[in-house]
C-alpha cells in the first residue's frame, strides 16, 4: 500500500510540474502574441502619425484626428506596460516599458502643443515621438523569437 501511495505520488508531482510547464509556456504564447499586437499598433501610428501631424499644423480636422491617435496610442502603452510578464521575457518588457515611458511624456509633450485647434509646428522639430516608438519594433522582435514565431 505504502508503495502505491510513494508512486501515486510520484505521478501527481510529474503532473503538476507538468501543467506548470504547459502553463507557462501559454503565458509566453500569451504575452508574445499581445506583443505583436502592441508592435502593429505603434508600428500603425509610427508610419501615420507623421504625416497626419504635418496636416495637423494647418487643419484642423487633422489636428484632432491626430489628437485620437496620441490619445490611443498612449492608453496602449500603459495597457501594454500593466501586461502580466512571463519570467523569460521579463527583462524586454522593461525595455519597453522605457521605452513606452518615453512616449507617453513625448506624447504629453504634443498634446499641449496644440494652439487654437492646430500643432504648433516647432513640435516637429524637437521631438523624438516617433523615432522612439519605432525603437520599440526591435525588441518585440525578440519577444517574438521567445514564442517561436
Amino acid at each position: 500500500m505504502k508503495k502505491l501511495l510513494i508512486i501515486l505520488s510520484a505521478c501527481m508531482l510529474l503532473l503538476l510540474g507538468g501543467c506548470s510547464f504547459l502553463n507557462d509556456a501559454q503565458d509566453t504564447i500569451t504575452y508574445v502574441n499581445e506583443a505583436t499586437d502592441y508592435l502593429a499598433t505603434a508600428t500603425d501610428f509610427a508610419s501615420n502619425a507623421p504625416a497626419l501631424a504635418q496636416q495637423a499644423i494647418s487643419d484642423l480636422q487633422a489636428a484632432e484626428d491626430l489628437q485620437t491617435m496620441l490619445q490611443q496610442m498612449q492608453q496602449s502603452a500603459e495597457a501594454f506596460n500593466e501586461l502580466q510578464v512571463p519570467e523569460i521575457a521579463a527583462e524586454l518588457h522593461q525595455q519597453i516599458i522605457e521605452q513606452n515611458s518615453a512616449i507617453v511624456s513625448e506624447i504629453e509633450t504634443f498634446m499641449n502643443s496644440f494652439q487654437d485647434g492646430l500643432l504648433d509646428p516647432a513640435i516637429l522639430e524637437n521631438t523624438e515621438l516617433f523615432q522612439t516608438v519605432q525603437d520599440i519594433s526591435s525588441i518585440i522582435d525578440q519577444i517574438q523569437q521567445l514564442g517561436g514565431e
